[in-house]
């Protein structure tokens, strides 16, 4: 068994931010564990979707794509601290509505927003590698899930299972969940159990992106701003119910809509004909150019285990209300959770990962390691 001050289970955004935090301060016995054998959690990134390979050479977001520096100023100063480059959505021209399918598309004046969202060169994925490479990699163990946690005095029990069910412990003095909180009370058992108000807090709190499916179509070039079209679009007709330009700062083209379907809907459906929709509504909106993409990639975050549970599908896919941490009974100041359904001001956000650890981590009595 390795013991370690503080074990973090989950190396998404939050995992990885808060073992970042812990290394700034010193505390180097830590370890992150990861059920997935990709980090990144919900950051994820076409250059590492299986069997779709990204021929553009460039990352496209299948997860989160832009963030707001303005307001969102702790996830800002991450990204500059990093030395990460920034840079605007494109939203300069009208937009497309499809309110009917008896009707063509509507054009209408473009949204703008102000501030303005900024999304980061190279994809959202460069902030999880430029996470990653300033931490020990010895310490971030990918395709570990963690299957409990027992309070064994002094510490608490980590036990964890590998791809061959193989069996893993770990001790700690503390706990960070950077998981969804509906994700850890529906896979995590713990010993003792959680409060019961606890636990049904936990169970009502909607994962954000897990009811969502997301599809990306890259092209040679942004047509559609030829046209005076930003590439945004909202539709009733679907298969897509929202559409962006997601084209890249190097001037690689793309578009990226949110699939309108529930997921119990989607999985009656292949996914070659889901692409086939998506395209059809695509050559609808931006004429025949769109109609042969240099490559595709439909991401449906409803199918991920590490992401969603049954409960989710169903889910509206809003920003949840703030989960709590444990604050009595024997959990209390040994567990904390840290994801982004955990933050009071940026619940699933990005930011909300940034501001949920910091939080997290701003009364603990953190020694550099000795």
């Amino acid at each position: 068994m390795q013991n370690v001050r503080i074990a973090i289970v989950g190396a998404g955004l939050a995992g990885l931010y808060a073992a970042y935090v812990l290394e700034k301060k010193g505390v180097k016995d830590y370890i992150v564990l990861e059920a997935r054998d990709v980090l990144g959690g919900r950051i994820a990134s076409t250059i590492h979707a299986e069997g779709q390979p990204d021929v553009s050479g460039e990352g496209f977001d299948l997860g989160p794509a832009w963030f707001w520096p303005a307001f969102q100023t702790d996830m800002a100063q991450l990204v500059d601290e990093l030395g990460l480059e920034t840079f605007e959505q494109f939203e300069t021209g009208d937009m497309l509505l499809e309110r009917s399918s008896n009707q063509p598309p509507e054009r209408t004046a473009g949204y703008v927003n102000s501030p303005p969202s900024m999304r980061i060169a190279g994809g959202m994925y460069s902030l999880i590698d430029a996470l990653y490479q300033r931490l020990d990699p010895a310490r971030v163990v990918t395709g570990q899930t963690v299957r409990s946690l027992r309070i064994s005095e002094p510490s608490i029990e980590l036990l964890t299972e590998d791809a061959q069910s193989q069996s893993v412990s770990y001790s700690a003095d503390h706990v960070l969940l950077a998981m969804p909180p509906r994700l850890v009370e529906s896979q995590l058992t713990f010993s003792p159990a959680l409060p019961d108000e606890l636990a049904r807090q936990w169970q009502a709190t909607d994962t954000w992106m897990a009811p969502h499916a997301k599809y990306i179509a890259v092209f040679d070039q942004p047509f559609w701003r030829a046209q005076g079209l930003s590439g945004e679009a909202r539709s009733a007709v679907g298969p897509m119910v929202e559409i962006h330009d997601a084209s890249t700062q190097g001037g690689k083209a793309a578009l990226f809509g949110f699939l309108g379907e529930p997921a119990d809907v989607r999985r009656r459906v292949s996914e070659e004909e889901l692409m086939t929709a998506c395209r059809t509504q695509f050559v609808r909106l931006f004429g025949a150019q769109a109609e042969n993409p240099e490559a595709e990639f439909i991401k449906d975050w409803a199918k991920e285990i590490y992401t969603a549970t049954h409960t989710d599908e169903r889910s509206s896919g809003n920003h949840p209300t703030p989960a709590l941490s444990p604050s009595s009974g024997a959990w209390a100041d040994r567990l904390t959770g840290i994801g982004s359904e955990w933050s009071r001001e940026f619940t699933g956000y990005l930011a909300g990962a940034i501001d949920a650890v910091n939080r997290g981590l701003e009364h603990k009595k953190l020694k550099p390691s000795g």
